[in-house]
């Protein structure tokens, strides 16, 4: 006879039932749309619009979309206060937080080489 995952749980003890309850409502919670994440913040549409400098269905249409450019994605999450990281996951290796993305103007990358400035 299988087991599902209700079986387990319901074969727990009311405590750890409620610690894996919560540790799950709390991953749930971590995963949000930008709709719910506006939400979250308490924001309506027009604040965020004013913010981006565009009108309120063009913040409707940011949140409808399911591919947006990343400089977008960016300036949404920074109009509703917060900052955007891009972490490429890997099942061979720790996150690996990616630079120079989802920045206005990415910070130069040394080359190792010392430069030489030359006055004319």
């Amino acid at each position: 006879m299988s087991r599902n995952v209700n079986d387990i749980i319901n074969e727990l003890s009311p405590t750890l039932r409620k610690k894996v309850e919560a540790r799950a409502a709390k991953l749930i919670a971590d995963e949000m749309t930008l709709q719910e994440l506006r939400r979250a913040r308490k924001l309506s549409q027009v604040r965020v619009a004013k913010k981006l400098g565009i009108g309120q269905e063009g913040v409707s249409k940011i949140e409808k979309r399911a591919d947006l450019m990343i400089s977008t994605l960016r300036r949404t999450v920074e109009a509703m206060g917060g900052s955007l990281s891009l972490v490429a996951e890997f099942p061979d290796r720790r996150p690996v937080v990616l630079s120079g993305i989802a920045e206005d103007e990415p910070e130069p990358k040394s080359t190792g080489r010392k430069t030489t400035h030359t006055q004319t």
